[in-house]
């Protein structure tokens, strides 16, 4: 119901962008370079997932946010209604520059060629299946696949993915028990933190920089997540064995 709700105000947000004639032309065709016109396409994928990967979903760009609206759910409405892509970039532009007073979003976000970039990323792939092709399927790394965390000399370091999705680097750590130093490095500028549940030991959630805690770990299998609110649900999780 909640969700419902959401897509109900950011359908209600998109008509009146439209009435408005917020709408930028984007005419032509996608080249060689994966641009469409003067907007880079490439730039633009890898732009929303740090920028806007963390609250929205799209499948298409990997990003499994909790606290915006389903851009999935909401352009398929829109395609549905013969919006086309010109139409659905004129609002996600707008929208980037004016985003509604009451919503969490920010003004300008990405500004200039980001922001026309990222609009049109957006028109050519929400609401639409499939899987991203050729340059775009690899503009942004996956996440989650690092080689496990293992602590040295009582460090253990588990890093927040730098592009911005909602997932831990490493998704499996190992650590002997005793005293621990744990350590978050995030360069994504989505706010994280590491949480080892069971225990004592959590950092502080910190947008970029190295968040760090400490503690004793016991012998055992637990579970450490990020507790900003979704992360942990969008798959901000791994499994720690002390042993």
């Amino acid at each position: 119901m909640i969700e419902q709700r959401r897509n109900l105000r950011w359908r209600g947000a998109l008509s009146l962008a439209l009435a408005a004639g917020v709408v930028v032309a984007f005419a032509g065709c996608t080249n060689d370079s994966g641009s469409v016109d003067s907007a880079n396409l490439v730039n633009g994928k890898q732009l929303f997932v740090q920028k806007c990967g963390a609250c929205h979903v799209m499948a298409r760009a990997g990003s499994k946010g909790v606290s915006g609206p389903n851009l999935d759910e909401a352009f398929s409405s829109a395609r549905q209604e013969n919006w086309g892509d010109e139409g659905i970039r004129g609002v996600v532009y707008g929208q980037i520059l004016y985003p509604n007073k009451n919503a969490p979003m920010p003004a300008n976000l990405v500004t200039g060629q980001d922001a026309t970039d990222v609009a049109a990323y957006v028109s050519t792939v929400a609401g639409k299946p499939g899987k991203d092709v050729g340059l775009l399927a690899s503009a942004v790394a996956p996440a989650g696949g690092g080689k496990p965390a293992v602590a040295k000399n009582g460090l253990l370091s588990i890093s927040a993915d730098p592009n911005g999705q909602l997932l831990y680097v490493e998704s499996t750590a190992t650590a002997t028990p005793g005293p621990i130093k744990l350590e978050m490095p995030n360069k994504s500028g989505v706010p994280h933190n590491v949480v080892i549940e069971d225990t004592p030991i959590q950092t502080p959630v910190i947008k970029n920089g190295v968040a760090k805690a400490a503690g004793t770990l016991k012998a055992g299998k637990f579970v450490y997540f990020c507790s900003v609110p979704g992360h942990r649900e969008a798959g901000m999780v791994g499994e720690l064995t002390v042993r």
